[in-house]
């Protein structure tokens, strides 16, 4: 697995402490992207939450998926959240060591108040002595925010006291990629009033033997405003893959309002799917998304790599990225209009960038956001395995296309036939065989797909050339 370490710098440690008007939370913030460019110390806010106690659970439970493996558990994980500034709240992002759950508390504009919330994104320092602080937080503490450092010692940093260094895998990174990609495609399936979404979750099991999973689970809404299981995949279910990874849930549940809960449409048979689980708290939401399977995290799920395999996609993203301004809600049309691309190629385009870490996906709204994870995301274009063998093939002349069917030679000599049902490409291979596209395509077929491009963008260009000659 490749891997890189990552320095992750702030000039002192994120600390709670007592003030005469009440509690204050610093929260100490890394290198990260702004409006005006690349800063050491970003500052995104300054007053008071709406819900102090609420929002202390909430953090705490976005800290505990950043330090959680719910596969492999006795490997270590900690990568510090992320932070986004979007004008009118603050989101904070993390993401399991174990590559399968993506976490995000959304503060929103009712949740802060006595300050404006900054554009921008960066980690923040979440260390264990705020941790034990934030567990004992009053339900009537006054408590004050900062996300950044104070406003005087901004011109008298003499540079970072406090580092952390933690290893960076490219599927670390990949998977937080995929999963913006997969949310996209889901829809609400189910809402839950607070009393059966404390009885829900709180009935949930929390894993086997040292913490094992105990595999996927379907349920489906019931007449009485709850979810009931189901044995298998019906119309109109949804996938709770690994139960006992909705854990973090626990922190927020005494201060839920509502549990909704997010899934793509199923129309039968028993493959397990990624589902998003979101509680509704006063001022904010807190949202789990889970990969299909604990064993199985977002990296090899495969969504975003048709949207790598084109360099329209590419050029169309990167005019679309200088259009985007940190908005709490990117408006496809309104990026239509100013960009002069179709919608078709601007959703493709914001597929690309959510692939670099460019933008997030808030399924409550069903709309992106603007964010700059603050990681070295361009490698998880560089390198996708099955994106860089797929390439591989094409350079080495493997790929010949008859008609609708498409034959791949393989580096061992296996001769693998692609086929077009539809626009949908099946293979002879053995990973078709195995996934039948539920994890993305094979390198065969995204071979052919980008010969297939290829070739009709030379067309294209030649009847623009003809036209021109005419």
């Amino acid at each position: 697995m490749t891997r890189s370490l990552q320095a992750v710098a702030y000039c002192r440690p994120s600390v709670l402490e007592s003030a005469a008007d009440g509690q204050r939370l610093g929260l100490e913030t890394s290198r990260g992207a702004t409006p005006s460019g690349a800063e050491d110390h970003p500052r995104f806010f300054a007053g008071f939450l709406t819900s102090p106690q609420v929002a202390s659970a909430g953090l705490l439970a976005v800290a505990d998926v950043a330090a959680a493996r719910y596969y492999q558990r006795q490997l270590g994980a900690s990568l510090d959240p992320v932070v986004t500034g979007n004008g009118d709240r603050l989101r904070f992002e993390s993401f399991s060591g174990c590559c399968g759950v993506y976490a995000r508390l959304d503060v929103l504009e009712s949740g802060l108040d006595g300050g404006e919330v900054g554009h921008g994104t960066t980690n923040v320092d979440v260390n264990n002595p705020l941790r034990e602080a934030l567990s004992r937080m009053g339900a009537d503490d006054p408590l004050h925010l900062r996300v950044g450092p104070e406003e005087l010692a901004v011109t008298t940093l003499d540079g970072p006291v406090v580092e952390k260094k933690v290893p960076l895998p490219d599927r670390w990174l990949r998977g937080f990629a995929e999963a913006q990609v997969i949310a996209a495609g889901f829809d609400l399936r189910a809402e839950l009033p607070a009393a059966e979404a404390v009885r829900f979750l709180r009935a949930l099991p929390r894993g086997g033997a040292r913490g094992a999973s105990v595999g996927a689970r379907w349920v489906v809404p019931s007449g009485s405003g709850g979810l009931r299981p189901t044995t298998r995949a019906v119309p109109g279910a949804v996938c709770l893959p690994g139960p006992e990874r909705l854990v973090a849930l626990q922190r927020v549940l005494r201060h839920a309002t509502a549990l909704r809960v997010y899934g793509p449409a199923v129309t039968g048979g028993g493959a397990a799917t990624a589902s998003a689980w979101e509680v509704v708290l006063p001022g904010m939401r807190l949202t789990l998304t889970l990969s299909p399977d604990a064993s199985r995290g977002f990296s090899g799920e495969g969504g975003v790599l048709d949207a790598l395999t084109t360099d329209e996609a590419a050029g169309d993203a990167e005019l679309i990225a200088v259009l985007l301004a940190w908005e709490p809600r990117v408006d496809v049309a309104d990026l239509a209009a100013a960009s002069g691309l179709t919608p078709e190629r601007v959703r493709a385009a914001l597929v690309r960038l959510g692939t670099s870490g460019r933008v997030g996906y808030d399924t409550a709204e069903a709309a992106y956001f603007h964010r700059e994870l603050p990681y070295d995301a361009e490698r998880v274009e560089r390198h996708n395995p099955r994106l860089r063998a797929a390439r591989a093939l094409v350079a080495a002349g493997a790929v010949t296309l008859d008609g609708a069917v498409g034959t791949v030679t393989a580096e061992d000599g296996h001769v693998h036939r692609v086929r077009d049902h539809a626009g949908v490409l099946s293979c002879s291979c053995l990973w078709w065989a195995k996934y039948r596209g539920g994890r993305g395509p094979c390198k065969h077929a995204l071979a052919v797909r980008m010969v297939r491009r290829g070739i009709a963008a030379a067309e294209l260009d030649m009847a623009r050339v003809d036209g021109g000659a005419r």
